[in-house]
């Protein structure tokens, strides 16, 4: 038992370093590993004093609450007595939620890369007592991990000297030229089964929105072509969720047949804009239904408040409409603490520790959920045999479009009844901020206004919660508020702020002081992940998968509001397709690829471009590859 200050509380905390501590903890990560006989604890700067002065190594292992390795490593080594005992003596042993603090995260993965050639999660680091890392693995065996444990062990009380302390050299990615731009993103598509690369398959968000928005600009078939053949294959195979809606993690197989079952929110608020911005631009009615439904399932699945939302769809099988949204009503700005129209994170991969268990059917079992004729008819729609497509079992992928709403709801009905996959509960400013930002473009390119008040409601709970005027907040747990600052959350609600100053200027109001809270992240030509004071400074990330990167939304979000400000802007470069595209629509509007119309009154979104922008003000007109044409 030990005991030191807190800094700034002024109040004396213990800390017993000869315990497991994860159940004062508000992560629900870090709690579903409290039962582990590995004396675990939060990063903290306590907790991180005690190492230094007792000169014992670090093990940081960082992971998230929907991660299925992460349960199975949670489940074998961690619940190892033999192996805890031997972490316990020897280390002190940390646990990271990597949603809660992505600052750790970037710094650790960057260094596993580096030693290891690739990143994943459950990522484990060994550090000496002064947080520099030394050993990096991703998922071990109880017996594994006691055998690196023990060489690490080894190494440090020999006092060999460890290799040159890891530091993370920021350097921005390389330019790209326009005329090759979209040929060489191109180059990376899976022409075969769509997507990018030969290995598992991952849904390429920003890359689609670059590619849609560099569609509206210069119509060009090849790149439809590469844009449908991803949207589809997401569409039809075992990426998305056929029954309830949304889309999954990604896929293990290049054929995208069997996915990693975890079910993210960020995954559905980029899929909702990506086919809202498909359905408009290629004119196709399969995807405007494809974003209805995924909206449906951020309102069934994430929403913090079931069954009492903002918009629900009792046509959402009625294919012919999109009109069946209805608005039950507008609430009040929320106080801190309220958040019923925020949406929780993620839906677990797991159901009582089994993968994919609440997806999953038997051919006997689809067989006694539907009539005789039903059956028949889902065989014609369905890719369905008797041996099953994942460990005997099947998960249903499509072999056509065609719709069968009255079969599926029936099989949704039946699906439901089973025991369900945990969710994660907490609420995250960033995330959520996202998603704002999907509706309000959902509501744009389908045309449904409910998704804007939805999202406008939305954007006043984020504030009233998270932001205190300067900086804003991160997540909200368990009724706690982790009020650490990170770049990611400011880029996105400025992002979402400037969309919403579009559609009414009383909005505008909040910009000046969100474009403050973002560029207190940069200094000088570098952007920093986090304004945390316990680790140190990360350098931010450019890459834009699965979601776009902090540095890509927070320049993105200042070329828009520019716009909107006032402000000067400056074209910029074209910088590595694929890896950095979301950051590449930013360059698009900096090189005048977006229309600006000015305008007093905002004209219905049917009649613009997809990629426009709307200034209220004088004189009319618009603005497009540097010429200005009255309206």
């Amino acid at each position: 038992m030990s005991a030191s200050a807190i800094s700034g509380l002024g109040v004396i905390r213990m800390v017993n370093l000869n315990r497991n501590n994860l159940d004062l903890s508000s992560s629900p990560y870090l709690r579903q590993h409290l039962d582990n006989p590995v004396w675990w604890q939060e990063w903290n700067d306590e907790v991180l004093a005690e190492a230094a002065r007792l000169k014992r190594p670090i093990l940081v292992s960082v992971g998230y609450s929907t991660c299925h390795w992460c349960h199975v490593m949670a489940a074998q080594a961690f619940s190892d007595p033999a192996t805890a005992d031997m972490l316990n003596r020897s280390f002190i042993c940390i646990k990271v939620d990597r949603e809660l603090r992505p600052d750790i995260d970037q710094y650790l993965m960057q260094y596993a890369v580096s030693v290891i050639g690739r990143g994943g999660w459950p990522l484990n680091v060994f550090l000496t007592p002064d947080h520099q890392p030394v050993y990096a693995v991703l998922y071990a065996t109880a017996s594994e991990l006691r055998e690196i444990a023990a060489r690490v062990l080894d190494h440090f009380l020999t006092r060999a000297k460890w290799q040159t302390p890891f530091k993370v050299a920021w350097q921005p990615p390389a330019p790209a030229q326009e005329q090759q731009i979209i040929k060489r993103l191109l180059a990376f598509q899976d022409p075969d089964f769509g997507g990018f690369g030969k290995g598992s398959k991952f849904p390429p968000h920003s890359s689609l929105l670059f590619m849609l928005y560099q569609q509206c600009v210069e119509p060009d078939e090849a790149l439809r072509t590469a844009c449908e053949r991803t949207l589809d294959v997401m569409m039809t195979r075992g990426l998305t969720d056929h029954l309830q809606g949304g889309i999954f993690r990604y896929c293990v197989d290049r054929a995208w047949t069997i996915p990693h079952f975890e079910k993210m929110l960020y995954d559905q608020a980029m899929a909702l804009w990506c086919y809202s911005l498909a359905g408009k631009v290629l004119q196709r009615s399969d995807y405007r239904r494809m974003a209805m439904r995924i909206a449906a399932c951020l309102d069934d699945t994430f929403a913090v408040k079931q069954g009492a939302a903002d918009f629900r769809i009792p046509g959402l099988y009625d294919h012919d409409s999109l009109a069946v949204f209805s608005l039950t009503g507008e609430a009040a700005p929320a106080g801190a603490g309220e958040a019923d129209a925020l949406y929780y994170t993620a839906l677990d991969a797991d159901t009582d520790h089994q993968e994919g268990a609440s997806y999953l059917w038997t051919y006997t079992g689809l067989q006694l959920s539907v009539t005789a004729l039903e059956f028949e008819r889902l065989k014609e729609v369905y890719d369905l045999s008797p041996a099953g497509n994942y460990e005997g079992k099947i998960h249903l992928v499509r072999k056509s479009n065609d719709p069968l709403d009255e079969i599926e709801i029936k099989l949704l009905d039946s699906r439901r009844r089973r025991p369900q996959s945990q969710r994660d509960e907490k609420i995250l400013c960033g995330i959520n901020a996202l998603t704002v930002v999907a509706l309000l473009q959902a509501g744009r390119h389908l045309e449904i206004p409910v998704f804007e008040k939805k999202a406008a409601r939305m954007m006043r709970q984020l504030l009233a919660i998270f932001w205190d005027g300067q900086t804003l907040g991160h997540a909200l747990s368990g009724g706690t508020l982790q009020k650490t600052p990170f770049l990611f959350d400011a880029a996105a609600m400025l992002l979402a702020a400037s969309l919403l100053t579009e559609l009414h200027p009383s909005w505008r109001s909040v910009l000046d002081s969100l474009i403050k809270a973002v560029e207190a992240f940069r200094k000088g030509d570098v952007w920093y992940e986090s304004l945390a004071t316990d680790f140190m400074p990360v350098a931010a990330s450019w890459y834009d998968h699965p979601i776009p990167s902090s540095v890509s939304m927070a320049e993105t979000a200042l070329i828009r509001t520019a716009f909107q400000t006032g402000r000067d802007i400056f074209p910029k470069a074209y910088v590595s397709p694929y890896q950095v595209d979301f950051y590449n629509i930013g360059v698009m509007i900096s090189k005048g690829l977006f229309h600006v119309q000015t305008r007093e009154q905002l004209k219905p979104w049917r009649e613009l471009p997809p990629n426009t922008i709307h200034l209220t003000g004088r004189p009319a007109q618009d603005c497009y590859r540097g010429v200005c044409t009255p309206l």
